[in-house]
């Protein structure tokens, strides 16, 4: 079976020493996963402009991209995925649900004692 790779970008979100991470909705080969926020890149569009456009759609808030962390790559049951990550600030909102089940704040310690999706795990520890 030919899996499909999808290219996403993620928002590793900082504020006082705490990163966001959001709960996936039940459903998927990621039901409930914990994850680092974000989505697809869309055509003609830049990976800052789709990690900004993403956060805006799923949280009704806007970030400011700090700088580039790093990609990773990872193979899922049912595809592969090409993971850009992003250290970004909040700068307005409050990280509504629209999509996601649950949110949190966690210090970069304890980020890997929660259940999160394989490729977000590869990121820890954030640098």
């Amino acid at each position: 079976m030919n899996k499909k790779t999808i290219e996403v970008v993620a928002a590793i979100i900082e504020k006082n020493d705490k990163y966001f991470i959001a709960q996936r909705p039940n459903r998927g080969e990621l039901a409930l996963k914990w994850e680092f926020p974000g989505g697809k890149v869309e055509p003609n569009e830049s990976r800052e402009d789709a990690l900004i456009r993403e956060i805006r759609e799923e949280f009704k808030s806007d970030i400011k991209i700090k700088r580039f962390i790093e990609t990773v790559y990872h193979e899922y049951q049912t595809f592969h995925i090409v993971l850009h990550c992003y250290l970004c600030e909040l700068v307005s909102g409050d990280m509504e649900l629209i999509e996601h089940v649950n949110k949190l704040w966690v210090r970069n310690k304890d980020l890997d004692s929660y259940d999160l999706a394989k490729a977000d795990l590869l990121i820890l520890p954030i640098e």
